[in-house]
C-alpha cells in the first residue's frame, strides 16, 4: 500500500472532493474538515485493505478500481463506482471489522481516519462538528439503506430457490 500524508483542506482537494457523489452534499467547511482527517491509499491487486476481525478506525471512499468483499472467505460483494463508501459499519458500532476488503487490479481510495478528532479545526463551533458528523451519518444511512434493500432481495431469491427444491423433494 502507498498512503499520502494527511490532507490539506486546500480548494484544489475540496474541488476534487465535490467529484464524489456522496460527498456533493458537504459545504466546502465540512469537506475542509473531512481532508483534514483523510489520506490518499494506493493498493495493488489483491492487496488487503481491511481484515476481518480487525479494530482499525478507518472509513473508506473509493476513488477507482474495485474491491471485493469476503466473510469467512466466502466472497459476498464487490464495489466499482467511484465515491461508494465501505468500512462504515465499524465506526458505526464500534465493533471488530465484520468482513475482508481487497483490492481488485489497482485501487485508489480515499481513507478517513475517524480517530483523528482532534485534527478537526479548533475555531468550529460544537454546532458546526455536530453538522458535519450528521452528514457523514446521513452518508453512511444512505449507503447501509441501499445494501440491506439488495441483501433481501439476495435473501428472498435464496429463500424461494429452497422452497423450489424442498417441494421437488
Amino acid at each position: 500500500m502507498l498512503e499520502s500524508r494527511y490532507l490539506k483542506d486546500n480548494i484544489e482537494n475540496i474541488q476534487k472532493l465535490l467529484g464524489i457523489p456522496a460527498l456533493r452534499n458537504f459545504e466546502t467547511k465540512s469537506l475542509g474538515k473531512l481532508l483534514r482527517l483523510s489520506k490518499i491509499r494506493e493498493y495493488e491487486d489483491g492487496e488487503c485493505i481491511i481484515k476481518e476481525g480487525d479494530f482499525d478506525p478507518w472509513l473508506y471512499f473509493l476513488l477507482s478500481g474495485k474491491i471485493k468483499i469476503t466473510k469467512e472467505g466466502l466472497e459476498i460483494g464487490t464495489i466499482d463506482e467511484k465515491g461508494e463508501i465501505f468500512g462504515e459499519m465499524r465506526v458505526i458500532d464500534s465493533m471488530s471489522r465484520s468482513a475482508s476488503v481487497f483490492a481488485v487490479g489497482k485501487t485508489i481510495c480515499l481513507a478517513v481516519d475517524t480517530s483523528a478528532k482532534k485534527r478537526l479545526s479548533t475555531d468550529s463551533t460544537s454546532d458546526e462538528k455536530l453538522d458535519f458528523l450528521l452528514l457523514l451519518y446521513r452518508i453512511f444511512a444512505e449507503f447501509m439503506s441501499i445494501r440491506l434493500r439488495a441483501t433481501n432481495e439476495e435473501l428472498i431469491m435464496a429463500k424461494k430457490k429452497v422452497k423450489r427444491l424442498l417441494d421437488q423433494l
